[in-house]
């Protein structure tokens, strides 16, 4: 059984669907994913993932679009539209997930205000960390809430 997707695996895949060249299918995506984590995963395990999805459908669009590059370039010009390609869907998908952020902190700044929340509550700092406080163990709050005491 595959592992779940980490935080790495998932930005690993979203920028290989960036830069993805030849048609896309789940199925290519699903073995080039193989070869990128040495884990098996389903469609439907890449799919549960909105920016996986959501880069996926993007490429494929642009790679439907897109008109074939010329056959007799240089290797240095077919890296360079290589970069290109791969430059011009990372846009498309960060103007997409851009998008999406911008729709959901609209949301939010909705709830806060009929909520009562004001703007200068909500930009208010976050508090400092004091990295220098000792952390209180786990057993010792359990045993200050009440819970079992320990070694006696």
């Amino acid at each position: 059984m595959a592992r779940h997707l980490s935080d790495k695996n998932i930005r690993d895949i979203v920028e290989l669907l960036d830069g993805w060249r030849e048609p896309l299918t789940w199925q290519t995506l699903q073995d080039a994913v193989k070869g990128l984590t040495g884990q098996a995963y389903t469609r439907q395990a890449l799919n549960s993932h909105e920016r996986i999805r959501t880069a996926f459908a993007i490429r494929k669009n642009l790679l439907k679009d897109r008109p074939s590059p010329p056959t007799g370039s240089t290797e240095e010009m077919r890296a360079l539209q290589e970069r290109i390609a791969r430059l011009e869907g990372e846009r498309a998908r960060l103007s997409v997930e851009n998008e999406r952020l911008l729709s959901q902190f609209m949301v939010w700044a909705y709830n806060a205000s009929i909520h009562g929340l004001s703007k200068e509550v909500l930009n208010r700092p976050l508090p400092s960390t004091d990295r220098d406080r000792t952390n209180i163990s786990a057993l010792s709050f359990q045993d200050r809430k009440g819970g079992k005491k320990h070694g006696k």
